[in-house]
Protein backbone atom coordinates (compact mmCIF):
# COMPACT_ATOMS: atom_id res chain seq x y z
CA UNK A 1 0.00 0.00 0.00
CA UNK A 2 1.28 3.37 -0.73
CA UNK A 3 1.72 6.31 1.47
CA UNK A 4 -1.13 8.01 0.22
CA UNK A 5 -3.33 5.10 0.54
CA UNK A 6 -2.10 4.62 4.53
CA UNK A 7 -2.81 8.69 4.74
CA UNK A 8 -6.47 8.38 3.13
CA UNK A 9 -6.67 5.04 5.68
CA UNK A 10 -6.12 6.93 8.71
CA UNK A 11 -7.96 9.90 7.71
CA UNK A 12 -11.17 7.86 7.34
CA UNK A 13 -10.33 5.95 10.51
CA UNK A 14 -10.21 9.31 12.40
CA UNK A 15 -13.46 10.70 10.16
CA UNK A 16 -15.25 7.61 11.40
CA UNK A 17 -13.86 7.53 15.18
CA UNK A 18 -15.32 11.39 15.25
CA UNK A 19 -18.59 10.42 14.11
CA UNK A 20 -18.82 7.72 16.19
CA UNK A 21 -18.01 10.08 18.93
CA UNK A 22 -20.74 12.73 18.17
CA UNK A 23 -23.04 10.06 17.91
CA UNK A 24 -22.53 8.65 21.27
CA UNK A 25 -22.18 12.25 22.44
CA UNK A 26 -25.80 12.73 21.19
CA UNK A 27 -27.32 9.53 22.68
CA UNK A 28 -25.76 10.42 26.12
CA UNK A 29 -27.75 13.92 25.76
CA UNK A 30 -31.18 11.88 24.72
CA UNK A 31 -30.63 9.37 27.54
CA UNK A 32 -29.80 12.60 29.87
CA UNK A 33 -33.85 14.26 28.93
CA UNK A 34 -35.27 10.89 29.59
CA UNK A 35 -33.36 10.55 33.18
CA UNK A 36 -34.64 13.78 33.81
CA UNK A 37 -38.11 13.18 32.66
CA UNK A 38 -38.12 10.27 35.14
CA UNK A 39 -36.84 12.28 38.05
CA UNK A 40 -40.23 14.56 37.62
CA UNK A 41 -42.06 11.21 37.22
CA UNK A 42 -40.93 9.99 40.31
CA UNK A 43 -41.88 13.26 42.03
CA UNK A 44 -45.16 13.58 40.63
CA UNK A 45 -46.05 9.47 41.39
CA UNK A 46 -45.38 10.70 44.90
CA UNK A 47 -47.80 13.87 44.89
CA UNK A 48 -50.49 12.18 43.16
CA UNK A 49 -50.72 9.89 45.80
CA UNK A 50 -50.70 12.41 48.80
CA UNK A 51 -53.38 14.61 47.31
CA UNK A 52 -56.35 12.39 47.49
CA UNK A 53 -55.37 11.86 51.72
CA UNK A 54 -54.94 15.74 51.63
CA UNK A 55 -58.76 16.30 49.93
CA UNK A 56 -59.89 13.28 52.28
CA UNK A 57 -58.24 15.36 55.10
CA UNK A 58 -60.34 19.05 54.16
CA UNK A 59 -63.58 17.21 53.62
CA UNK A 60 -64.07 16.73 57.38
CA UNK A 61 -63.37 20.47 57.61
CA UNK A 62 -64.32 22.25 54.77
CA UNK A 63 -68.26 21.43 54.07
CA UNK A 64 -68.33 25.17 51.70
CA UNK A 65 -65.81 24.47 49.80
CA UNK A 66 -66.44 21.58 47.63
CA UNK A 67 -65.76 23.61 43.99
CA UNK A 68 -62.03 23.86 45.17
CA UNK A 69 -61.49 20.61 46.34
CA UNK A 70 -63.08 19.71 43.65
CA UNK A 71 -60.95 21.91 41.09
CA UNK A 72 -57.86 19.75 42.81
CA UNK A 73 -59.25 16.24 41.72
CA UNK A 74 -59.62 17.36 38.28
CA UNK A 75 -56.09 18.89 37.96
CA UNK A 76 -54.41 16.02 39.67
CA UNK A 77 -56.43 13.47 37.02
CA UNK A 78 -55.17 16.23 34.13
CA UNK A 79 -51.22 15.91 35.83
CA UNK A 80 -51.84 12.40 35.76
CA UNK A 81 -53.50 11.72 32.15
CA UNK A 82 -50.68 14.02 30.55
CA UNK A 83 -47.48 12.59 32.40
CA UNK A 84 -48.94 9.04 31.37
CA UNK A 85 -48.80 10.18 27.89
CA UNK A 86 -45.87 11.76 28.14
CA UNK A 87 -46.97 14.55 26.81
CA UNK A 88 -44.36 17.67 28.12
CA UNK A 89 -47.07 20.67 26.81
CA UNK A 90 -50.09 19.25 28.43
CA UNK A 91 -48.01 18.50 31.84
CA UNK A 92 -47.26 21.73 31.47
CA UNK A 93 -50.61 23.50 31.92
CA UNK A 94 -52.32 21.11 34.06
CA UNK A 95 -49.22 21.82 36.78
CA UNK A 96 -50.40 24.91 36.50
CA UNK A 97 -53.90 24.20 37.22
CA UNK A 98 -52.85 21.75 40.19
CA UNK A 99 -50.71 24.53 41.66
CA UNK A 100 -53.31 27.36 41.91
CA UNK A 101 -56.18 24.96 43.17
CA UNK A 102 -53.50 23.71 45.90
CA UNK A 103 -52.35 27.64 46.65
CA UNK A 104 -56.51 28.55 47.05
CA UNK A 105 -56.92 25.04 49.09
CA UNK A 106 -53.88 25.80 51.52
CA UNK A 107 -54.97 30.00 51.06
CA UNK A 108 -58.68 28.54 52.24
CA UNK A 109 -57.52 26.15 55.03
CA UNK A 110 -56.43 29.49 57.02
CA UNK A 111 -60.45 30.10 57.59
CA UNK A 112 -60.34 26.59 59.37
CA UNK A 113 -58.23 26.79 62.51
CA UNK A 114 -59.45 22.88 63.54
CA UNK A 115 -58.56 21.98 59.89
CA UNK A 116 -54.51 23.48 60.75
CA UNK A 117 -54.37 22.70 63.95
CA UNK A 118 -54.98 18.91 62.40
CA UNK A 119 -51.25 16.78 62.02
CA UNK A 120 -52.54 14.79 59.29
CA UNK A 121 -53.31 18.10 57.70
CA UNK A 122 -50.31 19.95 58.37
CA UNK A 123 -48.41 16.63 57.64
CA UNK A 124 -49.81 16.19 54.19
CA UNK A 125 -49.29 20.28 53.28
CA UNK A 126 -45.56 19.86 54.62
CA UNK A 127 -44.86 17.10 52.51
CA UNK A 128 -46.84 18.58 49.27
CA UNK A 129 -44.46 21.86 49.82
CA UNK A 130 -41.99 19.36 49.69
CA UNK A 131 -42.40 17.67 46.48
CA UNK A 132 -43.27 20.89 44.97
CA UNK A 133 -40.23 22.41 45.50
CA UNK A 134 -38.40 19.02 44.58
CA UNK A 135 -40.57 19.05 41.19
CA UNK A 136 -39.02 22.86 40.47
CA UNK A 137 -35.53 21.93 40.94
CA UNK A 138 -35.85 18.82 38.61
CA UNK A 139 -37.83 20.60 36.37
CA UNK A 140 -35.03 22.97 36.23
CA UNK A 141 -32.69 20.04 35.13
CA UNK A 142 -34.90 18.49 32.90
CA UNK A 143 -35.03 21.91 31.13
CA UNK A 144 -31.26 22.27 31.30
CA UNK A 145 -31.24 18.45 29.80
CA UNK A 146 -33.24 19.44 27.21
CA UNK A 147 -31.57 22.20 26.57
CA UNK A 148 -28.44 20.69 26.36
CA UNK A 149 -29.37 18.15 23.98
CA UNK A 150 -31.95 20.46 21.78
CA UNK A 151 -28.07 22.66 20.96
CA UNK A 152 -26.27 19.57 20.08
CA UNK A 153 -29.00 18.32 17.87
CA UNK A 154 -28.83 21.72 15.57
CA UNK A 155 -25.43 22.31 15.90
CA UNK A 156 -22.59 21.78 13.40
CA UNK A 157 -21.66 19.18 12.94
CA UNK A 158 -23.58 17.04 15.06
CA UNK A 159 -27.15 18.24 12.80
CA UNK A 160 -25.39 16.17 10.14
CA UNK A 161 -25.17 12.83 12.35
CA UNK A 162 -28.60 13.91 14.45
CA UNK A 163 -30.24 13.85 11.25
CA UNK A 164 -29.23 10.85 9.84
CA UNK A 165 -29.59 8.68 12.84
CA UNK A 166 -33.36 10.55 13.70
CA UNK A 167 -32.11 12.62 16.91
CA UNK A 168 -34.95 14.87 17.57
CA UNK A 169 -35.12 18.21 20.12
CA UNK A 170 -36.84 17.31 22.92
CA UNK A 171 -39.93 20.14 24.48
CA UNK A 172 -38.84 21.93 27.24
CA UNK A 173 -41.41 22.01 30.78
CA UNK A 174 -43.03 25.54 30.56
CA UNK A 175 -45.97 26.80 33.11
CA UNK A 176 -48.47 29.01 32.14
CA UNK A 177 -48.07 33.14 32.58
CA UNK A 178 -50.13 33.28 35.34
CA UNK A 179 -48.33 30.34 37.25
CA UNK A 180 -45.20 33.05 36.81
CA UNK A 181 -46.80 36.11 37.94
CA UNK A 182 -47.05 36.84 41.34
CA UNK A 183 -50.09 35.44 43.40
CA UNK A 184 -53.10 37.82 43.93
CA UNK A 185 -53.62 36.80 48.00
CA UNK A 186 -56.61 39.06 47.89
CA UNK A 187 -58.25 37.20 45.98
CA UNK A 188 -57.40 33.97 47.45
CA UNK A 189 -58.84 35.42 50.53
CA UNK A 190 -61.74 37.29 49.59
Amino acid sequence: MSLTGVALLVVLVLLAAYAVSLYNGLVRLKHGVSKAWANIDVLLKQRHEELPKLVETCKQYMQYEQATLERVIAARAAVANAREQHDVGALGKAESGLRAGLGQLFALAENYPELKANDSFRHLQQRISGLESGIADRRELYNEAVNLNNVRVEQFPDVLIARLFAFKAAELLEFSEAEKADVDLKSLFG
